[in-house]
């Protein structure tokens, strides 16, 4: 489904600032793959992520979406099969634009100043109306007014309007608080098993990376240090990832955020 063949990328090569974010990296997911990832900062999670959307091209490697090679393809053609979220809640979505405008772009019928037919705000209704945050009934609300979790939720439901190939999560629901967080990864990890999709997502919460999908790996210094699904992964705790990360890196993990998750 999605391939990654010895990819690697370093910024600012050839200077005292050269950083290899990604170290000749190499990966697969199934379809229907659900895969959490973590890692300390600067690991390479969201060099990762912005490698497989396209934000940059790599150094060296090949990238392949179901056998297809897009390793030079550009960010916005790519974005038609790839869809994703970032931490900030502001991202994703047009705040001066109302929650059906916002949810018609996603759509492809148009937006700002478009008409919106019957059915679509009937079909737009119906699905806003699964989140239970009552934004069914504020569907005319520029999505500016939206607290971080409500916004963060309807971006969730742009991405997946027309279900991408992989969608990626990239630590969506860190800037919420913790309420807000677990009722947005619910809407997560319904909307993911109901379309059958192909998602990776980042998180820094340990017991999330473990309590969601079906396979967690974890990375360091730009390469996947540990992957681990099945029978292996469903007795896993969080102690054990720590111990599997002294072993596979030689030290302990420093990182306060995980580690107080």
């Amino acid at each position: 489904m999605l391939t990654l063949s010895h990819i690697s990328k370093t910024f600012n090569p050839g200077t005292v600032n050269a950083k290899t974010a990604l170290n000749d990296l190499s990966f697969h997911a199934d379809k229907g793959d659900f895969v959490t990832i973590i890692g300390a900062n600067g690991a390479g999670k969201s060099t990762l992520f912005n490698a497989i959307s396209g934000s940059f091209m790599t150094d060296s490697g090949r990238i392949s979406l179901d056998g297809k090679d897009i390793t030079l393809m550009p960010e916005f053609k790519r974005a038609r099969q790839i869809g994703r979220l970032f931490q900030d809640p502001m991202r994703g979505s047009a705040p001066g634009m109302s929650i059906e405008e916002n949810l018609s772009l996603a759509a492809g019928h148009g937006g700002w100043m478009s008409s919106i037919s019957k059915k679509d705000k009937a079909n737009f209704r119906e699905k806003l109306a699964l989140l239970g945050m009552g934004l069914e009934d504020r569907m005319k609300q520029p999505v500016g007014l939206l607290s971080g979790g409500q916004r963060q939720a309807l971006t969730l439901m742009m991405a997946t309007f027309n279900p991408p190939k992989v969608l990626l999560l990239d630590e969506h629901t860190a800037a919420l608080d913790p309420g807000t967080a677990e009722k947005v990864l619910a809407i997560t990890k319904q909307i993911v098993e109901e379309n059958g999709l192909t998602c990776l997502m980042i998180t820094h919460n340990m017991q999330s990376a473990l309590d969601l999908g079906n396979r967690t790996i974890m990375m360091n210094s730009g390469n996947i240090v540990y992957d681990v699904s099945g029978d292996d992964r469903k007795n896993l705790t969080v102690n054990d990832l720590l111990l599997k990360f002294k072993e596979s890196v030689g030290k302990e993990l420093d990182n306060d955020r995980m580690l107080l998750s």
